[in-house]
């Protein structure tokens, strides 16, 4: 049986006198994968930066296996349990592939990650390849690859799949779901609903800051949740 792992209660806030998110709330079940999606600008990534202690909280509260990290700066939220792969500044561009993903883990081997090396042959291929000269589509599977990779129970994605091919979607996708049986949550950020159908058990559909459709995928409609993503 699953257990709740994480809550957001009543979050607001955003930019200076900017509030982007008004009231949103929600929660995440060990093993499980929430997807968030909406057009772009309704403050899907000010959600997560509000989550992770990016942005301030306005109002509103955000707890991880019970304990209060709403207003934690990122790093403690990060270390509390989060990995977290974001839609800019994914990688650490002047360092190289292996320095990204061994940065805080000086000891780790690249065999250590060898079953995503044999998914993502090219990340082998270019180990040694300064980050900030791969393809912007190979720079977001090395920043999922990094967040996939900790150990860590929550993993936070922001549009993953932007730029990548439909080849290493569908591997992102396999990864997920694998991860997801071993107890691993996700809270994904992705306009390509294809993909969110695939990895998610529940769906919700931000627009205007707010939450305007949520529920089991497959149970959401989904006329419904494209017609909120082409208004």
């Amino acid at each position: 049986m699953s257990a709740e792992l994480f809550r957001f209660d009543g979050v607001s806030g955003g930019y200076g006198e900017a509030i982007v998110v008004r009231g949103v709330s929600g929660t995440l079940d060990t093993g499980e994968v929430l997807g968030i999606t909406g057009r772009n600008g309704v403050g899907k990534t000010t959600l997560l930066n509000l989550l992770l202690g990016y942005l301030p909280l306005r109002l509103g509260s955000v707890r991880l296996g019970g304990l209060e990290i709403g207003g934690l700066r990122p790093d403690r939220v990060l270390r509390s349990g989060i990995s977290y792969c974001p839609q800019e500044r994914i990688v650490f561009d002047d360092l190289g592939v292996w320095e990204n993903l061994s940065l805080m883990h000086p000891a780790r081997k690249p065999e250590d990650l060898a079953a995503y090396f044999d998914i993502f042959p090219r990340l082998r291929e270019r180990l040694t390849q300064r980050a900030g000269t791969l393809s912007g589509g190979e720079r977001k599977i090395l920043s999922f690859v990094r967040a996939m990779a900790e150990d860590l129970p929550i993993a936070v994605m922001d549009e993953p799949t932007e730029g990548v091919q439909q080849e290493n979607i569908d591997h992102m996708a396999d990864l997920i779901r694998a991860a997801k049986a071993e107890g691993k949550a996700l809270i994904v950020v992705e306009q390509n609903l294809a993909f969110l159908e695939a990895i998610s058990d529940r769906l919700m559909v931000m627009d205007q800051g707010r939450i305007v459709l949520e529920g089991r995928t497959g149970e959401v409609s989904r006329d419904r949740i494209i017609g909120h993503l082409q208004v």
